[in-house]
């Protein structure tokens, strides 16, 4: 596969993404005459991103992270915290400057055979976001499109085809160059790979780390694959019931985890049990509490096989455990466990 992408000559120092206690609550309407409900979707994320490098957030569904996908994505306003792209206020910085963020952000979708076009050819899906950001001519749009193409290891004669003649894999590989044609800072992937075959989710994430040395590309990936998120992650962001159990390096959390949630999510996939070597699955009981009415204490204490009454009662805040952040009072005693 060629890659022929100018690789940039330096990258920015500082991050490129940074999030401060990022919040998103919904307003549930129950009828006529009746109160509403506020469903807190996120509750208090903070986050940095580097030029090159890969966050990826994990966790089970209802977790909060494709939220948090849609917020960095610009879909979504939040309803708090502070959100900063490429050095801009993208949440309340002036409306051109935020304006601009969208075409350093750019989303790939999780399903490549919903996310394109079925009546378009793959040049024209392509050259889309050129002729409305841009000023370039149809030849020149052209060209570029042709180059992307050629970039995800595409032929030029893949140019006037429909998506239907593609496999999976394939409009994956579209799907990603059309969130490169205009050049993005950030690339917000929600389960890239997760509709694809096994086989073909290797090849797709080469791609991507690929794109992302030569072009200078950091990504916000969402997953609740870890199989893949230790493939191509550098840091990890481990979320649950919208709020941030425990963050950082990825070989820190995934050799040693410490908080009790993330040991459930290692030990329930094969091969990523940790450090220890121990494989005993790690049941969780109950259900995922409700959003509407989450724990008093802990967000984990209604399933944690370790809680006590202090969990119970008492919400733990993210803090600095042995390279890491971790939202839990007894982190240290999984250091020697």
């Amino acid at each position: 596969m060629s890659t022929t992408a100018i690789i940039p000559t330096t990258l920015p120092t500082g991050p490129v993404v940074e999030a401060r206690n990022l919040r998103q609550v919904y307003e549930i309407r129950r009828g006529f005459m009746r109160k509403s409900d506020h469903l807190q979707a996120v509750g208090g994320v903070s986050f940095s991103v580097h030029a090159g490098k890969t966050l990826a957030v994990v966790g089970e569904s209802g977790c909060g992270k494709s939220t948090l996908a849609r917020m960095v994505s610009l879909i979504e306003t939040p309803t708090g915290g502070e959100l900063t792209i490429t050095g801009i206020d993208a949440v309340n910085g002036a409306q051109e400057e935020r304006k601009g963020l969208r075409k350093a952000v750019q989303l790939v979708f999780q399903n490549p055979y919903g996310s394109l076009n079925p009546r378009k050819k793959i040049g024209a899906i392509l050259e889309a976001p050129l002729e409305i950001n841009t000023s370039l001519n149809a030849e020149e749009r052209a060209a570029k499109a042709r180059a992307m193409l050629a970039m995800v290891g595409l032929r030029p004669e893949h140019y006037d085809r429909y998506p239907h003649m593609f496999s999976g894999g394939q409009r994956q590989r579209i799907a990603i160059a059309r969130a490169l044609m205009l050049n993005p800072t950030v690339v917000v992937a929600d389960e890239p790979v997760s509709a694809l075959d096994v086989s073909i989710q290797a090849q797709v994430l080469n791609l991507l780390a690929d794109l992302q040395q030569s072009m200078g590309l950091a990504y916000l990936f969402i997953s609740h694959d870890l199989g893949v998120v230790r493939h191509i992650a550098h840091d990890v962001l481990v979320m649950y019931l919208g709020h941030a159990v425990e963050q950082g390096e990825k070989n820190a959390l995934f050799n040693r985890p410490l908080h009790p949630y993330t040991q459930a999510l290692l030990a329930s996939t094969p091969g990523l049990a940790g450090s220890t070597g121990v494989r005993q699955r790690i049941v969780l009981k109950g259900e995922l509490p409700s959003p509407l009415n989450p724990p008093t204490g802990c967000v984990f204490s209604t399933r944690c096989p370790h809680v006590t009454d202090r969990c119970r009662a008492e919400r733990p805040q993210l803090r600095e455990v042995a390279d890491r952040q971790v939202a839990c009072h007894y982190a240290e005693n999984f250091l020697t466990a």
